[in-house]
Parts: C-alpha cells; structure tokens; sequence
C-alpha cells in the first residue's frame, strides 16, 4: 500500500457531486441526486463538494449538514462539533432539545427552508489535517482518516482542491486485497 498515490484512489471533483457556495438547499440537494444517479462506483456520494464563482473548491456539505441545516436552532448550539458531544447520553439530549426548541416542526416549512438556506452557510471549510495532497501514499492517507476520525479528506494539487478520498473507497480496497489472500 505504500506505492499506491491518493491520486489512483480519490474520486476527482468532474466526477463528484458540486454545488456553487450561492446556490440554495434545494440546488445542493438536486447536486446530490443527480450525481448519485450518474456514479459507477460501488458506494453512493454522501457529500456535495462547494464551488466558488471560479469553479474552485473551498468547502464541502456533509448529509449531515444538510439535516442539521434545517432546524435553524442548531446554531445556538456553539459547541455542537466538539469532540465531548459524541458520548451524549440520551437524557442530554434530550435536555437540549426541549431547551433550545430543536426539531418542533423540521418538515412543515422545508419548502421555504429549501428555498431560503444558502450553501455557503451550511457548508464545511476544510480545517488543517482535512486535506491530503494527491502524490501522498496510501499508508500516509490511511493514517489521516484513521488517526483524525475522518469520513474523507479533499485531496489537494499545488494548494488547489482536485477531488475527495473516501474511507468508503479505502475500505473496499482492503477488502478486495484481503479477498485473494490464501488461508
């Protein structure tokens, strides 16, 4: 695994899911379907890449922020992200939604939500440590995802960002190597 570049493994950005950083939900859900109906691969797109009005990455809008982006109370929340809240147990949460009035009515208005919410206020700007650079190895890339708790990094060509390496893909390829191995 250590011959194998990130660049033989990323999914490049012509082939991926994108949505320009001024367009609504409703465009950057449109963005998804249609690239998930258009991939070959063997596992689905989760995320939509976000283009500036140069056609250049700078960010990316997981399912998740999609979701989390309807219920508007959720930006009142200004330690939601941090690592401490994985481990929430289910009376916090509780305790949270009721005192923040999270997800009291998420799907009566999604028209005008979809309308009305902007990617660029949704999406995530790659943080140091969430990029990797296409001529990295394999072993280096895994390490990343690994050690970082990453679903995927945007790979990365003299700064500018070219594609996405998933775990997804990263995963397959384990298990295909580990398929041919003779027990």
């Amino acid at each position: 695994m250590k011959t194998i570049k990130v660049k033989e493994i990323m999914i490049p950005l012509s082939e991926y899911a994108t949505v320009n950083q001024a367009a609504n939900f409703y465009e950057a859900v449109l963005s998804l379907e249609e690239a998930q109906k258009k991939f070959d691969g063997l596992y689905r797109h989760r995320a939509i890449l976000v283009l500036d009005d140069e056609g250049h990455a700078v960010g990316k809008i997981g399912q998740d922020d999609l979701i989390r982006g309807l219920e508007p109370g959720n930006k009142q929340i200004e330690d939601l992200k941090r690592p401490s809240y994985s481990g929430f147990t289910s009376s916090y949460i509780k305790s949270v939604i009721q005192k923040y009035h999270l997800w009291e009515a998420p799907l009566e208005e999604i028209c005008k939500k979809a309308a009305e919410i902007k990617v660029k206020d949704l999406m995530h700007t790659p943080a140091e440590g969430e990029t990797v650079d296409e001529e990295a190895t394999l072993n280096e890339a895994i390490h990343q995802l690994i050690l970082a708790r990453h679903q995927s990094l945007l790979v990365t060509r003299e700064g500018k960002i070219v594609g996405i390496f998933r775990m997804t893909d990263v995963f397959h390829r384990i298990c295909e190597a580990v398929k041919v191995c003779k027990f």
